[in-house]
């Protein structure tokens, strides 16, 4: 009688862990937490090269273990910049397109590394020896060992740890540049042009302000609109760092006159000493 296939350990996990970064990558309130960088870091630099050796090499003869690991770090880090210059010319190249496409990657051969393997004596199959790696890890820390070979095996745990550490640190701290906000207003198309500069006097005006936060903190803001320093219009509104805020503002000129300044202020958290950003429209009001 055949015996029944197992889909091998060390394929079901990668496959388990690309799932899950697969989940956390497309949900928009988890693609930015800590856990997104935790999953991502194999990804990025283990699993895509481990399942293609996987595909093309899948007996345990063909490459040694050390060898195996040193050309799966070695295939998936040099296979992030090749990807990311490939999709600059498909997609918008972001840091989770990347990683989405790893792990779709990732996802497809693992099912060709498992039919691969399928097809060969269990006995020949290479495997991450789980088992094994359990079996040194107690033998390390028997107490036939001695206090100093104990000492030794425990500095190279924390050293691992302390650089897995040190890494994760590294990429999800910000790196704060230059803090700005963007203010702009638009036309009635939605570009910098077609401004209106015929207005009527008494008669609702709306024009499209917007507002990019770029201070690495979350801000109180404040637009007002003046015509000729007179306040026509006063809005506040709060805005987390790296978000947008875009709306129509309405005002109703109450005077008439040519060549009068439209003025837009921006406020920063309460501060109404003077404007933090100004821009400004000459305009017409008439009867």
């Amino acid at each position: 009688m055949k015996k029944k296939y197992k889909f091998p350990l060390d394929l079901l996990v990668m496959l388990i862990w690309a799932v899950l970064t697969l989940i956390f990558v497309n949900n928009p309130f988890l693609s930015e937490t800590f856990i997104t960088v935790v999953l991502g870091i194999p990804v990025f630099l283990f699993i895509p090269g481990y399942v293609l050796l996987a595909v093309l090499l899948p007996g345990k003869n063909e490459l040694e273990g050390i060898e195996r690991l040193a050309l799966s770090f070695s295939l998936s880090i040099s296979s992030v910049p090749l990807l990311g210059l490939l999709l600059n010319f498909t997609f918008k190249t972001r840091l989770l397109t990347i990683l989405l496409t790893l792990c779709l990657f990732s996802i497809i051969f693992i099912f060709f590394a498992a039919i691969r393997q399928g097809r060969i004596p269990e006995d020949e199959r290479f495997s991450l020896p789980f088992d094994l790696v359990h079996k040194i890890i107690m033998e390390e820390f028997n107490a036939s060992k001695g206090k100093s070979e104990k000492v030794l095996a425990w500095i190279l745990i924390l050293s691992i740890v302390m650089a897995i550490g040190l890494m994760i640190f590294v990429i999800t701290t910000p790196k704060i540049g230059e803090k700005f906000t963007e203010f702009y207003i638009l036309g009635s198309n939605g570009k910098a042009e077609n401004y209106p500069t015929q207005l009527k006097y008494g008669s609702n005006v709306d024009v499209l302000v917007g507002v990019i936060n770029h201070e690495y903190a979350r801000v109180n803001y404040t637009v007002k609109v003046a015509l000729d320093t007179q306040i026509l219009s006063q809005t506040s509104f709060y805005l987390d760092n790296g978000t947008t805020w875009e709306n129509y503002i309405s005002f109703v000129p109450d005077k008439v006159g040519n060549e009068m300044e439209l003025e837009f202020w921006l406020f920063k958290d309460d501060d109404f000493a003077s404007p933090y950003r100004d821009l400004h429209l000459w305009v017409n009001v008439n009867q």
